[in-house]
């Protein structure tokens, strides 16, 4: 059983909850909202995914930076580029997934992604295509993903790092 806050913990937590925005399309929730998902939550237990036990795969894991400085010096091949420009979000998630499919398949280790930075640095195929990256159904392709080096396009492109293709 939970004890009560302290007066001087509701106080930090007031302080530290108000530093903290919605992600894009989310509200904010109402305290009745708030305190009947804090009670449910409680009472349930959520199901560990399927993909990786212990651990959510809300967001990937960065390239290891001994890799990435490999595939930033071109010592490890990029395998293959896809430039986003000029796609919609669904074309491009679809376009991103059977790109990677077919990397892994044809067993190459790291690829570059050019998303692009949009027009004020915020475009929204840059914001979501680490998203779709973590997504649990390309677990077993993706290991990690990093910013690229500047002259792969730097804040606008992404290396990402498959995973091995098993044996046989």
């Amino acid at each position: 059983m939970k004890r009560p806050l302290k007066p001087e913990e509701r106080h930090i937590w007031g302080v530290v909850s108000a530093t903290v925005h919605p992600l894009p399309g989310r509200g904010t929730p109402t305290p009745s909202q708030e305190a009947a998902r804090t009670e449910t939550a409680a009472r349930i237990a959520p199901p560990r995914p399927a993909t990786r036990p212990g651990k959510i795969r809300e967001q990937l894991d960065g390239i290891e930076p001994n890799r990435r400085h490999r595939i930033a010096r071109e010592r490890e091949d990029i395998g293959a580029r896809l430039d986003l420009h000029g796609m919609d979000q669904v074309r491009a998630r679809a376009v991103l997934e059977g790109f990677l499919a077919t990397a892994f398949h044809e067993g190459w280790r790291a690829v570059l992604v050019i998303t692009g930075k949009g027009v004020q640095g915020d475009g929204v195929l840059k914001r979501r295509a680490p998203e779709w990256l973590a997504a649990p159904h390309l677990a077993h392709i993706v290991a990690g993903i990093s910013d690229a080096a500047r002259h792969h396009g730097g804040e606008g492109a992404l290396y990402v790092a498959l995973k091995r293709k098993p044996r046989g």
